[in-house]
């Protein structure tokens, strides 16, 4: 008998990618699920030491791949991609072998991506069910939260397994990352290259504890994450961000886009508008550098503040921006210290002169922060006053 949605699949060129590691008490199980929907299957063993790999041998008709040793599921998962690429597959939907996930729900996939051919789609599942361990959903909101620094779009669940790749775009790309972290790095760098990155709504079964079995090692994937999000922040905000507000400007739609959002959107006052660039350019040159963003965006949203307005004004000193604002600050500073010499005399460096140099930066930065973003709310409210009212 033919698979309820295989005709769906051969259509969509779509298969099920199962990477999976000492899983034998769920592995069958899980492949009978996904059997009664598709045969086009792949199972990952990524070096599994129990009996994975024979329970593996009694299914015909899908695609195994067995490796030795083990090394991680971001290494799975991308050997994965290889394979269904050279096999013509254009989406590989994902899922956990543990037994989490719900063949099932390979339906509102599918669904989407006949409607949509460049998407990557995660199972938002339900967080709030009994059962789901208390690190889960404290790293989800953590992981979610990064995703948004990271992309400027909000996702309800960045860490569910249950995905579907577009891997016609993702197959032949350098990734950094080999084991957990590896599911935030293909998402956000699916987001930055153009893909749109969206969600459908999952089941999930989550076992008593006493029950559940997980290779999630929190110290050290967690430390791993961090370090990821890390590297990943200093990528989007030294390159990604700037880059995408130059696009924005020095195109027609962008211009466009950007008018309706400051300009023409109704839902916020002219105050909360200036305020939320005015805050933006402060936090921009504020010689806090390479923390801006990180101490700006939690109090725009303290504040209750634009983000999207805040995060654009704070662009004003993306490279090369950056070193004219350091030259000001610098010279603001020894003007107000009444330092008559602006370049100091670098052959004779002394302790001394690095403080004044120092004090002389951090003061001057200060100062002018607050100067140009005082200006920035005072000639915003003035413009927005003009032009939404004329425009009303």
């Amino acid at each position: 008998m033919t698979p309820k949605f295989q005709n769906r699949f051969d259509s969509l060129q779509a298969c099920v990618l199962i990477p999976t590691y000492n899983n034998s008490g769920t592995i069958k199980e899980v492949i009978d699920d996904v059997l009664q929907y598709t045969t086009s299957i792949i199972v990952v063993n990524d070096g599994s030491t129990d009996s994975t790999e024979e329970i593996l041998k009694q299914f015909t008709g899908i695609t195994v791949v067995n490796y030795l040793p083990n090394k991680g599921k971001g290494i799975a998962l991308q050997t994965g991609f290889k394979k269904a690429h050279e096999l013509g597959y254009k989406h590989a939907i994902t899922l956990d072998s543990d037994g989490q996930h719900y063949a099932k729900d390979v339906e509102p996939f599918l669904d989407v991506l006949e409607e949509k051919d460049n998407c990557l789609l995660i199972g938002a599942r339900n967080m709030d069910q009994e059962n789901v361990p208390g690190k889960s959903s404290f790293g989800n909101k953590f992981s979610n939260f990064w995703f948004w620094v990271n992309t400027g779009f909000k996702l309800p669940d960045t860490q569910s397994g249950y995905r579907s790749y577009p891997i016609d775009k993702l197959a032949n790309k350098k990734y950094f990352t080999s084991k957990y972290e590896f599911e935030i790095e293909v998402i956000v760098r699916a987001a930055w290259s153009g893909i749109e990155v969206n969600y459908v709504p999952v089941a999930v079964y989550y076992p008593h504890p006493d029950e559940r079995i997980s290779h999630f090692r929190p110290f050290k994937d967690f430390t791993r994450i961090s370090i990821l999000n890390t590297f990943l922040v200093l990528i989007a905000f030294l390159w990604i961000k700037p880059r995408d507000f130059f696009r924005l400007m020095f195109s027609k739609e962008g211009r466009k886009r950007l008018f309706e959002k400051i300009v023409l959107a109704r839902e916020e006052s002219n105050h909360k508008k200036a305020a939320s660039l005015g805050f933006g350019v402060f936090m921009g040159i504020v010689p806090i550098w390479g923390f801006q963003l990180a101490i700006g965006i939690p109090l725009a949203m303290l504040f209750r503040l634009n983000k999207a307005l805040f995060i654009l004004a704070a662009n004003i000193s993306i490279p090369p921006m950056m070193l004219v604002f350091m030259a000001l600050s610098v010279a603001t500073g020894k003007w107000i210290m009444g330092i008559d010499t602006m370049i100091p005399d670098f052959r004779n460096i002394s302790l001394e002169m690095m403080k004044q140099e120092g004090l002389s930066f951090f003061l001057g930065g200060t100062v002018l922060a607050i100067a140009c973003g005082l200006v920035t709310y005072l000639l915003s409210i003035a413009i927005l006053s003009a032009t939404r009212s004329k425009s009303s």
